[in-house]
């Protein structure tokens, strides 16, 4: 008889241990259950893929300078994306130097023709960094005033993400290295986009603070 209660009392006792740890588990589980496929869609929604990039996209005209365009009319940037590259750079006010300079060249209809180009465009102030003398001297020679002036054009249409760290050949046969990111960037190191990313019908126009300089 006292071995039977001895077996009724460890058994009481054993189960006394267990229960508390049971519940435990259990009401573990059932949080880990219903938290599960919660937790997991707030962890994809907050963490990126391994390995994956945040895509950069610029459609449209970037920089300081894009607040002088025109807001209607031929020199907007409505006006300018349905014109060839020459003519929508006749349009906009601040290009006016480097249109007398395409003009002196003889290279409008070069301009206007070409397929699918990119065009660095200085602008006014960009001339007005080269001493007056110096200037005059290189408009006055159409060879010269060529070789500058399509060291400025490349035979393809350049994205923002190309310019990140790029190098392109020119038609004026040299090459020009552009570098950065987001809405900065810089052109042989030293000339900056001030206004990028423009569409003409023919060109995609980056406009620039320095006159670019072929080696």
């Amino acid at each position: 008889m006292s071995t039977l209660r001895f077996r009724r009392t460890a058994l009481a006792a054993a189960a006394a241990a267990v229960l508390p740890f049971a519940l435990t588990a259990c009401s573990d589980s059932g949080k880990d259950a219903a938290a599960g496929p919660a937790a997991e869609a707030s962890a994809d929604a907050s963490s990126p893929a391994v390995g994956a990039a945040a895509p950069m996209t610029m459609d449209g005209p970037f920089g300081p300078a894009c607040a002088g365009v025109p807001k209607e009319g031929a020199g907007s940037f409505d006006g300018m994306a349905k014109d060839p590259v020459a003519t929508a750079a006749s349009n906009n006010p601040a290009l006016s130097t480097l249109v007398t300079a395409v003009k002196k060249a003889g290279l409008v209809d070069t301009l206007n023709n070409a397929k699918d180009i990119t065009v660095f465009a200085p602008t006014n102030e960009a001339f007005a960094k080269i001493p007056k003398a110096d200037l005059d001297k290189v408009l006055a020679d159409k060879a010269t005033l060529t070789k500058i002036l399509t060291y400025h054009v490349v035979g393809q249409k350049l994205t923002p993400m190309q310019l990140q760290n790029g190098s392109f050949a020119t038609l004026e046969t040299g090459k020009v290295t552009t570098s950065g990111s987001g809405d900065s960037y810089e052109v042989n190191g030293t000339s900056k986009v001030v206004c990028g990313n423009v569409p003409t019908a023919n060109a995609t126009v980056y406009i620039v603070d320095t006159v670019l300089m072929p080696k």
